[in-house]
């Protein structure tokens, strides 16, 4: 109760100096502070209000046991105080600040040849299921389709609130065993799919000068590298203090290619600050699930037994069909239980 004890007095703490920073008609000169000092206190709001309840509960249980007329009452207010404490255990679990954001993913067929092409587009098939299913919507920003059908990559933005805590349990390597269509004597082959799950960031959030920027426009191109519009309308764009280059070509506005290149780009630049400020914490980052790298292999689909194998908690089933239609909750609800035993046992070992 003590370590509980200590972890309430810093989340009051914490609370309090964000109001009091929230207070200050100076912090709104600084559009990005103000906007990250508003998110802070939302997410200490329900904590904050489940640590009062806990505290009074505590205060009834002493009163109840000193006394004499209320001890009978003891039982049941040690119950709910319980049962508060539980929920202010999970509640206290560090949250990852970016679970509540719109996410872009972006999926590249791996290693397997043109079926890995064939694999990548049944990844983005059954990701975007996934999250119509879970009412989020998607908007497709860019494709490079393959020549045998599928992608050599595609990326599409997932918008509704809570959207990266459904899907960052999907960043990784998925692994595909199965006989492709154009394997003439039915053997098995082994292809994957890599996908990359990130949050996307607010122009506040990244700042992108113009003078950073390389920005080449050219002719859209399909499958095999024919001509598929007749004016300069396609877009690369390129990050010179990184080297990142993000291309787009799907609509025939120029403006809208760059915007959406835009977007994919800051998205990789916040990915890419977050990636180092994790690395300065490695430890935290290993006691989580997943790291969410591109080499990271993640689920196995076994056609020929109809098996879905996740291997960061060891679950499989066997609704092989059914999950590459999107249904995919009983992974994240096994991933979500495993990250919160771990996180909880953080907390009470404090």
């Amino acid at each position: 109760m003590a370590g509980l004890e200590e972890l309430v007095d810093e989340l009051e703490r914490s609370y309090g100096d964000v109001r009091e920073r929230l207070a200050d008609p100076a912090l709104f000169l600084d559009h990005k502070q103000a906007a990250i000092a508003g998110r802070r206190l939302k997410e200490l709001e329900g904590p904050y209000r489940l640590a009062q309840a806990w505290r009074e509960a505590a205060a009834d249980v002493a009163a109840a046991r000193e006394d004499e007329e209320l001890k009978e009452l003891v039982p049941e207010a040690e119950c709910r105080l319980v049962a508060l404490e539980d929920d202010l255990k999970a509640a206290l679990v560090a949250r990852d600040p970016n679970d509540a954001r719109d996410v872009i993913v972006e999926i590249r067929q791996g290693v397997g040849g043109s079926e890995a092409g064939i694999w990548a587009g049944d990844v983005y098939r059954m990701l975007t299921r996934y999250a119509e299913g879970q009412g989020f919507t998607t908007e497709a920003l860019g494709s490079s389709p393959s020549e045998a059908g599928g992608f050599k990559e595609v990326s599409f933005a997932v918008k509704g609130e809570g959207a990266y805590s459904v899907f960052k349990w999907e960043g990784g390597t998925h692994r595909v065993q199965r006989v492709p269509v154009t394997e003439s004597q039915g053997r098995i082959h082994t292809s994957t799919a890599t996908v990359a799950v990130m949050p996307e960031a607010e122009e506040l959030d990244i700042e992108i000068d113009p003078n950073d920027l390389k920005i080449d426009v050219y002719r859209s191109t399909g499958p095999g590298g024919q001509s598929v519009n007749t004016t300069d309308s396609a877009v690369r764009v390129t990050h010179l203090p990184t080297g990142l280059v993000v291309s787009m070509q799907d609509e025939k506005s120029q403006l809208q290619n760059r915007q959406k290149a835009l977007r994919v780009l800051r998205a990789r630049l916040y990915e890419r600050e977050l990636e180092r400020l994790q690395s300065e914490r490695a430890e935290a980052r290993r006691a989580q699930i997943g790291s969410g790298e591109r080499s990271e292999k993640i689920r196995t689909y076994n056609f020929h037994e109809k098996r879905v194998t996740d291997h960061r908690v060891k679950h499989t089933a066997y609704n092989l069909e059914e999950i590459l239609a999107g249904e995919l909750g009983d992974f994240a609800e096994e991933l979500q239980a495993q990250e919160r035993r771990r996180a909880l046992g953080g907390v009470r070992s404090r």
